[in-house]
């Protein structure tokens, strides 16, 4: 004989179908689940939660052991933010002199 006769090899291959088809199945189960939106938000999220809390730490860390350049870094920023208001306390205000107009005849409502 040339080898296990036809219905052992039937019955072997339809185990190793049935082995791979539970496989395949399992693999798609944990495949779904990885990529269902809720759970790749809720990953990043998490993900998004952990690495601002480290950044967090390393910035309050930095700063303690340089609160001059905190310090120096906070006084340009909030001159910047009131750059505007600052440089009007410095412009010269308009001199107007009684019966003067600003405008040319014919342009305006005061004509």
């Amino acid at each position: 004989m040339s080898g296990p006769e036809p219905s052992l090899r039937l019955a072997t291959a339809e185990a190793e179908a049935a082995a791979a088809r539970a496989r395949l199945n399992a693999t798609l189960g944990r495949l779904q689940v990885r990529l269902n939106p809720r759970t790749l938000a809720l990953q990043a999220a998490r993900e998004i939660t952990d690495k601002s809390g480290a950044a967090a730490q390393a910035s309050l860390n930095t700063a303690v052991r340089n609160p001059g350049a905190v310090a120096g870094a906070t006084a340009v920023a909030g001159l910047f933010l009131a750059r505007h208001r600052i440089a009007a306390l410095f412009r010269r205000k308009p001199k107007h002199k009684p019966g003067h107009r600003d405008h040319e005849p014919g342009l305006g409502p005061q004509d």
